[in-house]
C-alpha cells in the first residue's frame, strides 16, 4: 500500500469532537483501508454494476462523472434488512468507531464503490449510514465534519449537496434526513496534487447525485436553524441529539463556532416543545458546581462552567458560558475553547468572552422569536423567526466576516 492511500484512509475514518468528549472513538488503531479496485478502460461500457439492494437502489446513480458502480464489485448491506449483521459492520466498515455510530442510533449501512470508466485507477468508496432519526444522522454528520477546530484550513469545506455537505482532500460527507453518506476517493497512480484536484471533481459529482436522491427534508434541525449565520465559521456547527456539551438529557441542541477578527466565541441553542421542558434543561445545566445566577436576563439565566472536552482535563482551560432561557428556548454564549488553549497567561484572559460581550450577544439572541416547538424533521415551525435553510445549502456555509 502506498503512503498516499494510507493517508487518505486515515483522513476518511478519523473522528473527534472537542465538545463531544463521550463520542470520541476509544481505539487509536486505524481501520483497515478500503480495497483498491483494479480498473480498466471500458469498465463502465455496460452502464455500471447492478444496484442489488432494493432499499438503497433509488439513492444511487449507476454512473456519474465518468465513473460507475463497479461491475465486478459487491454491494454490502449491514444491520436492518441487511445481509450482514451490525457486528460485522463494526469489524469492517467502521472498526473501532462503531460504538460512536451506535450512540447516534445507527440502524443500517450500505457499502459500495464507483470505478473510473477511463481506467486511470480512481475509485470512490461510499458508506451510506441510516440512523433512527434525523437528529442522530445530523449529529453524526457534524461530528465527522468538525473533527477539530472548524476554523483550521484542513477542515472540510461546504459543499452544496443534500441538506448539508462538506468536502476535503480525498473525502466528502453528505447528510439528508436519516442518512449520512461518507465518500472516499483513492487513486494510487496520482501524486498528492493530482489526487486533490481529481478527488474534488468526482466527489462533488457523486456527492450531489446522492444528495439529490436521498429522502428527507433539506432543512436543518430547529436548534441548528436558530444559530445566527453572521460571523459563523464555515461548517461551524456541532449538533447534539441528547447530551449537549455533556449535560445529560438536555438535547437536542446545537453549538455554533464564531469568529470576528481575532475574537472567537460559541453560541448554544436548545429548543424544546414547551417552556416546561426548557426549564428542565436549564435546571440540569445550572445544577453543576460553580454556577452563579444572573438577574434580568430572559426568563432565567446563570453563569456556568462548561465541562472540559479534552483528554487532559487537569490542564484544560476553564470554559465559561452565559446561559439564559426564554420560553421554550435555552441560549448560551461561551468562550471558544480552541482560543483559550492556544493562549497562555494574560493572553488567555484576553481571549475570553467578557461579561459585557456575553450580555450584548445574549441580548441579540433573546430577541429572536422562539419556534413554537422543536421539530425532528428540521423544518421551522409556524411562528418561528428562523428562516429554513435553502435546498442543498450546506450547514455553516455563511462566510466568516
Amino acid at each position: 500500500m502506498t503512503s498516499r492511500s494510507l493517508v487518505a484512509s486515515l483522513l476518511f475514518f478519523s473522528v473527534g469532537c472537542t465538545s463531544c468528549k463521550d463520542d470520541k472513538p476509544k481505539s487509536d488503531t486505524p481501520p483497515p483501508p478500503p480495497p483498491v479496485a483494479q480498473t480498466t478502460a471500458g469498465a463502465c461500457s455496460s452502464g455500471g454494476g447492478e444496484l442489488t439492494d432494493s432499499i438503497s437502489a433509488p439513492f444511487f446513480a449507476k454512473s456519474a462523472g465518468g465513473y460507475c458502480v463497479d461491475p465486478q464489485g459487491e454491494i454490502k448491506t449491514y444491520g436492518e434488512k441487511g445481509k450482514l449483521s451490525m457486528d460485522e459492520v463494526c469489524t469492517t466498515a467502521f472498526d473501532g468507531e462503531c460504538e460512536v455510530y451506535k450512540r447516534f442510533g445507527l440502524k443500517r449501512v450500505v457499502s459500495l464503490h464507483y470505478v473510473d470508466g477511463s481506467g486511470k485507477g480512481g475509485t470512490v468508496e461510499v458508506n451510506l449510514s441510516q440512523f433512527g432519526d434525523v437528529p442522530g444522522a445530523y449529529g453524526m454528520y457534524t461530528l465527522r465534519v468538525v473533527a477539530g477546530d472548524p476554523a483550521e484550513p484542513s477542515t472540510p469545506k461546504p459543499l452544496a449537496a443534500g441538506a448539508a455537505a462538506a468536502i476535503g482532500t480525498g473525502r466528502a460527507y453528505v447528510w439528508r434526513g436519516q442518512h449520512l453518506a461518507e465518500l472516499q476517493y483513492v487513486n494510487e497512480n496520482e501524486s498528492p496534487e493530482q489526487l486533490a484536484k481529481s478527488s474534488e471533481a468526482i466527489l462533488t459529482t457523486v456527492g450531489k447525485e446522492i444528495g439529490d436522491r436521498l429522502p428527507g427534508p433539506t432543512t436543518l434541525p430547529t436548534a441548528a436553524q436558530l444559530l445566527p449565520a453572521d460571523k459563523r465559521v464555515a461548517n461551524g456547527i456541532v449538533f447534539h441529539p441528547k447530551d449537549v456539551l455533556g449535560w445529560p438529557a438536555t438535547g437536542p441542541g446545537a453549538v455554533g463556532y464564531y469568529k470576528d477578527g481575532d475574537r472567537r466565541w460559541r453560541v448554544m441553542s436548545i429548543v424544546k416543545d414547551d417552556a416546561d421542558q426548557a426549564k428542565d434543561a436549564f435546571k440540569t445545566i445550572k445544577s453543576k458546581p460553580g454556577t452563579l445566577p444572573v438577574a434580568a436576563t430572559g426568563d432565567e439565566a446563570a453563569h456556568v462552567v462548561v465541562p472540559s472536552s479534552g483528554e487532559d482535563k487537569a490542564s484544560a482551560p476553564k470554559v465559561e458560558m452565559l446561559v439564559a432561557r426564554k420560553g421554550n428556548v435555552v441560549w448560551g454564549v461561551a468562550d471558544e475553547e480552541y482560543a483559550l488553549r492556544e493562549a497562555a497567561g494574560p493572553d488567555r484572559e484576553k481571549a475570553r468572552v467578557s461579561k459585557e460581550e456575553a450580555v450584548a450577544k445574549m441580548k441579540e439572541l433573546l430577541a429572536v422569536p422562539a419556534p413554537a416547538a422543536a421539530t425532528d424533521g428540521g423544518a421551522a415551525p409556524a411562528g418561528s423567526g428562523a428562516k429554513p435553510a435553502p435546498s442543498a445549502a450546506p450547514a455553516g456555509s455563511s462566510p466568516t466576516k
